[in-house]
């Protein structure tokens, strides 16, 4: 593989960008909007900026990552001669199926399509081709550059030689890769948010404080953010939504969401992204932002 494209240019998208043109690769990043495309480009520098000043890298390493990336808005040209196409896109099932149908349009028969959803399954969204033997997901971890992990879950029809490659290329970016059965939420997911519900349903009954409930976890389970920082992190929205596709899949009570979780999400607090989640990051709090394992 040689060419790469990835759709959407938010958190995760950026972060997929950032790692395979560091690996050498040429990397078509697309999106719906200019100003979405820059914003992607500006996050990676200052990445790349952060990296170069602890001699992670060189000022060389920096020019070639940023050299390789490409921007598109229009969706056929930005897949066009491409290996592999990792679809990044926010975590919403009509949207994705809307995208895989449009991939397997536009795109060479040979391409393999690969979604990053933290939840969806990869059997539904590969339905909406005509190649499920050629549709995987590729479960990166937020911060992409940082996290070693990489969830790879086959589809009812992902073929073996699909799988070997993508296991491969995962493991050439310096990753980690782990194939996981196509289950709602995989393993991550179903694991980590029934904990981060069950920390939202703690302040809820108000067994605790916020920084309270993230000092447990920390100080009393080596946890190096606590639960509702990292929901911030996540985007409140974002886990709502792996939550209802769970509870939906599993029919399953425990992973209903709590009403904490819905009503900050209708009230527009998703979390760092919105400036206020159980945190504040406005522009006024900036000094007293609560400090992370990405600073």
């Amino acid at each position: 593989m040689k060419t790469i494209a990835v759709i959407g240019a938010g958190t995760m998208g950026n972060g997929i960008a950032h790692v395979f043109a560091q690996n050498g690769f040429q990397v078509h990043l697309i999106d719906i909007a200019q100003a979405s495309l820059e914003k992607g480009l500006a996050t990676i520098t200052k990445n790349l900026d952060r990296m170069l000043a602890k001699a992670s890298i060189g000022e060389k390493d920096k020019e070639n990552t940023l050299n390789n990336i490409s921007t598109f808005t229009n969706l056929k040209k930005g897949v066009t001669n491409t290996d592999l196409v990792i679809e990044a896109a926010t975590e919403n099932l009509n949207i994705k199926l809307k995208i895989f149908k449009d991939l397997d349009e536009v795109c060479d028969e040979k391409t393999i399509l690969a979604t990053n959803t933290s939840s969806i399954s990869i059997t539904q969204i590969a339905a909406a081709t005509n190649r499920p033997e050629k549709v995987i997901g590729m479960h990166f971890m937020n911060p992409v550059p940082i996290m070693k992990l990489v969830e790879i879950i086959r589809g009812y029809s992902t073929s073996d030689e699909v799988t070997k490659t993508i296991m491969e290329l995962s493991a050439n970016l310096g990753k980690t890769p782990t194939e996981v059965n196509d289950y709602p939420g995989f393993v991550a997911n179903r694991i980590l948010m029934p904990m981060i519900n069950e920390a939202i349903e703690t302040l809820y009954n108000g067994v605790a404080g916020v920084s309270e409930i993230d000092t447990v976890m920390k100080l009393g389970m080596a946890h190096p953010m606590g639960p509702l920082q990292l929901a911030d992190f996540i985007g409140l929205d974002v886990c709502l939504s792996i939550l209802n596709v769970m509870y939906d899949g599993f029919k399953n009570p425990k992973y209903a969401p709590c009403p904490l979780l819905v009503n900050m999400v209708t009230a527009g607090k998703l979390g760092i992204k919105s400036g206020e989640g159980f945190y504040d990051y406005s522009e006024s709090r900036k000094a007293e932002k609560v400090s992370t394992q990405f600073n």
